[in-house]
């Protein structure tokens, strides 16, 4: 695939922040005020009842189960589209099928460019791959929400490094110009 860029973005540019990115910046700068203003109001409430008291209803000191734990600070650290995408790659072989996944498997989520990198064992998947990319990222969209993976970048095999010989062409690759 060939690199993709907005024009008018230069190469140190950072990338503007979308209505959804910008909402979920909003609704934690909200959260966090409103949190902050309730325990502002709890703490003058028990500074007139004499101190901290532990009480038989439940609150924010109290423990918490793991699992809820963990979706919390997902939630709160804005993680949840990395932890999902990560989850894929886990389900990778239920995802694309046992055959692709024996010889494809993904390396990384880049989440600013919500592009997913893969590498397959050979040319032949690799080309494979890249035909079915299309159709792979609709449903991983599906399974991750709208918009999650933008592109699948497919990465063939990694030919051998041979750097012997006095003779070499400037920018050869050798042996290896003919992998990937």
């Amino acid at each position: 695939m060939s690199d993709q860029s907005t024009p008018g973005t230069g190469v140190g540019s950072a990338p503007e922040p979308s209505g959804v990115d910008l909402a979920r910046v909003a609704l934690r700068a909200a959260k966090e005020a409103a949190r902050a203003r309730g325990d502002a109001a709890q703490q003058r409430k028990q500074v007139r009842r004499g101190g901290l008291r532990s009480g038989a209803r439940a609150d924010r000191r109290d423990p918490m189960a793991l699992g809820p734990a963990i979706n919390r600070l997902l939630a709160e650290r804005g993680w949840e589209a990395p932890a999902a995408v990560g989850g894929v790659m886990g389900r990778w072989p239920e995802i694309v099928g046992e055959d692709v996944a024996k010889h494809c498997e993904p390396e990384r989520y880049d989440e600013d460019e919500r592009v997913l990198v893969v590498r397959c064992d050979s040319t032949a998947w690799a080309t494979n791959l890249r035909l079915l990319a299309p159709t792979l990222v609709a449903r991983l969209n599906e399974d991750l929400g709208h918009g999650t993976v933008r592109l699948i970048k497919v990465i063939g095999p990694g030919g051998p490094t041979r750097r012997f010989g006095p003779l070499r062409a400037p920018g050869s690759m050798g042996p290896g110009d003919t992998y990937g």
